[in-house]
Formats: C-alpha cells, sequence, structure tokens
C-alpha cells in the first residue's frame, strides 16, 4: 500500500496494490492492521455508494460538524471524480486551502480526508461511483456545506462552474466567510 502527504496536513493519498491477472485484479481497499502501521488508526462506521449520472456533477463542499465530524476514505468504483478536501480548521496555517486529487476505478487512488475539512467532487465521466468510508454515522442535524465556486477558496475544478449540476443544498451553501467553522485546529472534535 503506498502512502502519500499532501500540502494538507492529514490528508493522504491511499494507493492499495492491485494483483491482476487475466481475470482482473484483487485489491485490499482498507486494512486496519496494515494502515496502523502507518499511524492511520480511523474506526470507520459507515460506507456510503453514490452514482453520479451526468459528467459536471459537483456533490459538495460537505462536512458534518462535532459532536459527529466525519472522516472519510474516498475511492471511485467506476468512471472519474476529481475529489477536494479544504482545511476549515480556525487558526489552522492552510485554513481555507485545498487539495484535489483525480480519483478512477483505474487509478484506484483513495483520499484519505480527516474531521475538520470540507469535502467535495466533480464527476468527470457519465455514471460516475464514489465509495467512502465514515468515521461517524450521518446525523442530518449536524450536515454543512460551503459554496464549492467560492472565489477566496479557488478550486480549480475543470468545469465551467455555471454548468456545475448541483443540488439544491449545495447551490445554496454560503460562502467561506460567511461560514463560522465549529472545528479547531489542534483541537480533537
Amino acid at each position: 500500500m503506498q502512502i502519500e502527504e499532501t500540502a494538507l496536513e492529514g490528508v493522504l493519498i491511499i494507493t492499495p496494490a492491485r494483483f491482476g491477472d487475466h481475470r482482473g485484479f484483487f485489491s485490499e481497499s482498507w486494512n486496519r492492521r496494515t494502515l496502523a502501521e502507518h499511524g492511520i488508526t480511523l474506526d470507520f462506521v459507515q460506507d456510503n455508494h453514490s452514482l453520479s449520472r451526468e459528467a459536471g456533477t459537483v456533490r459538495g463542499l460537505h462536512f458534518q460538524a462535532p459532536p459527529h465530524a466525519q472522516a472519510k476514505l474516498v475511492r471511485c468504483g467506476r468512471g472519474v471524480l476529481f475529489d477536494v478536501a479544504v482545511d476549515i480548521r480556525k487558526g489552522s496555517p492552510t485554513y481555507g486551502q485545498w487539495v484535489g486529487v483525480e480519483l478512477s476505478a483505474e487509478n484506484g487512488r483513495q483520499l484519505l480526508i480527516p474531521e475538520g475539512f470540507l469535502h467535495g467532487f466533480v464527476t468527470r465521466a457519465p455514471d460516475t461511483e464514489i465509495l467512502y468510508k465514515c468515521t461517524d454515522y450521518y446525523a442530518p442535524e449536524f450536515d454543512g456545506a460551503v459554496r464549492f465556486d467560492d472565489p477566496d477558496i479557488g478550486i480549480d475544478w475543470g468545469i465551467d462552474p455555471d454548468t456545475a449540476i448541483l443540488s439544491q443544498k449545495d447551490a445554496a451553501a454560503p460562502a467561506l466567510r460567511d461560514f463560522e467553522s465549529p472545528f479547531v485546529y489542534g483541537e480533537t472534535p
């Protein structure tokens, strides 16, 4: 298993080994013991799976606030997506900064997003499936969002923001400057 650091502390790219032959491949997408050897000791309690029919579908930027904050391990089961994490920990030296990684069924990469970060993605192919593990259960009363095309964050989604396919919730999300983050750098939620 290959583990790469990103420009944001705690956000990691994890690429599991694949063992293939004429039939296809086998891969362990999550192995608690192997990742614990690398200091990753998260306890995942929920697996999610979503399908976006159209390329250019944006989901995010989402978070779940304490006491139900979630770390996520995200991968692509079919298609291609550009996955993004944004630091929203007040006092963090990288507050408001983002990293993005292309995840595809072909490359097998995964993005580990700790608590205290926004998460979002844009699909780059039709019928793209995203699968992700979460460290806490979904709690709608703690669910929140920040505008995906916020100019203060400046994410390059690779699409014209005016053509993004959005939910009503994401279209109405506030800007980062109008948002009071529930996360503080250095504190465990």
